[in-house]
C-alpha cells in the first residue's frame, strides 16, 4: 500500500480507497491474520526534501537520497534515476547536514517534527506516495456480533476512513503551506511527474506480480 507512485494523485488515491480496489489485499489479511480491514484512513503526501531545488528529471538524476529499508523503495528510486541509499531515520538530518546525501523524503508532519527544513529547505513536490492507514477489526470479535451489529461496524469503518482521510490530507497541505509561509522552506513543482510514473511502472508491476497482488494492482490502475 505504500509502494511509491502507486497512486497518480490525491484524487486517484481517494477513489481507490472509496471503491474498495484494495479488496484482494483485505481478503489476504483476513485469511492469514483473521483481521478485517473495515476502512482506510491516511492522506499524508510524501515529497522530496532537498538541500537545493529539484524540479525536473535532469536535476533528479543521480540525486543522493535516503530511502526506507524496503527493497521496493530503492528499486523505484533507482528506476526514476535518483541515487537512493538506506539510512536510519534518526541519522537523516545529520546525513544531509554533512553532505552524505542531498535529499530524503517524507510527509509534511515528518518534515515539521524532525525539522528537516533546516538542512533540506527545498521541497520537490513529487507526491510519490500517499499514506494509507488501514482500520483493522478483529474478525473473531466480528463473528460474535449479530447481523445488524456487523453492518454497523462495516458502515462505521468506511465512514471513519473518509473522515480521517479528509482531516489528514487537509492538515498535510496546511502544514506544508504554513512552513512555507513562515519562510522555513520553499516548495517546487516537479514539472515532469508523468515521466516519473512512466519509469516506475515496470518496477511496480513486477513487484505486484512478485507479491501475488497483480489483480489488486490492475484494479488500482484502472480507476480513473
Amino acid at each position: 500500500m505504500d509502494m511509491p507512485f502507486l497512486f497518480r494523485d490525491l484524487d486517484h488515491w481517494n477513489k481507490v480507497l472509496e471503491q474498495d480496489a484494495l479488496a484482494p489485499i483485505a481478503e489476504d489479511v483476513l485469511a492469514n491474520a483473521n483481521v478485517r480491514l473495515i476502512g482506510y484512513a491516511g492522506g499524508g503526501t510524501r515529497q522530496l526534501i532537498v538541500n537545493h531545488p529539484v524540479t525536473n528529471m535532469a536535476e533528479l538524476e543521480g540525486l543522493p537520497m535516503r530511502v526506507m529499508g524496503a527493497p521496493i523503495q530503492t528499486q523505484i528510486f533507482e528506476a526514476v534515476r535518483a541515487a537512493p541509499s538506506v539510512i536510519a531515520y534518526s541519522e537523516v538530518y545529520n546525513a544531509i547536514q554533512t553532505g552524505v546525501i542531498d535529499a530524503a523524503e517524507n510527509e509534511a508532519a515528518g518534515i515539521e517534527q524532525m525539522k528537516f527544513y533546516e538542512v533540506g529547505p527545498h521541497i520537490s513536490k513529487t507526491a510519490h506516495a500517499i499514506t494509507v492507514r488501514p482500520i483493522a477489526f478483529s474478525n473473531a470479535t466480528f463473528e460474535r456480533l449479530d447481523a445488524d451489529q456487523q453492518k454497523c461496524v462495516l458502515e462505521a469503518g468506511k465512514e471513519a476512513g473518509r473522515f480521517a482521510r479528509d482531516i489528514e490530507s487537509g492538515q498535510d497541505a496546511e502544514k506544508l503551506a504554513g512552513m512555507e509561509k513562515e519562510g522555513l522552506l520553499t516548495t517546487h513543482e516537479f514539472t515532469e511527474r508523468d515521466k516519473l510514473l512512466e519509469l516506475a511502472e515496470p518496477v511496480k508491476r513486477a513487484y505486484a506480480e512478485e507479491l501475488g497482488a497483480l489483480a489488486a494492482y490492475e484494479a488500482i490502475n484502472s480507476i480513473q
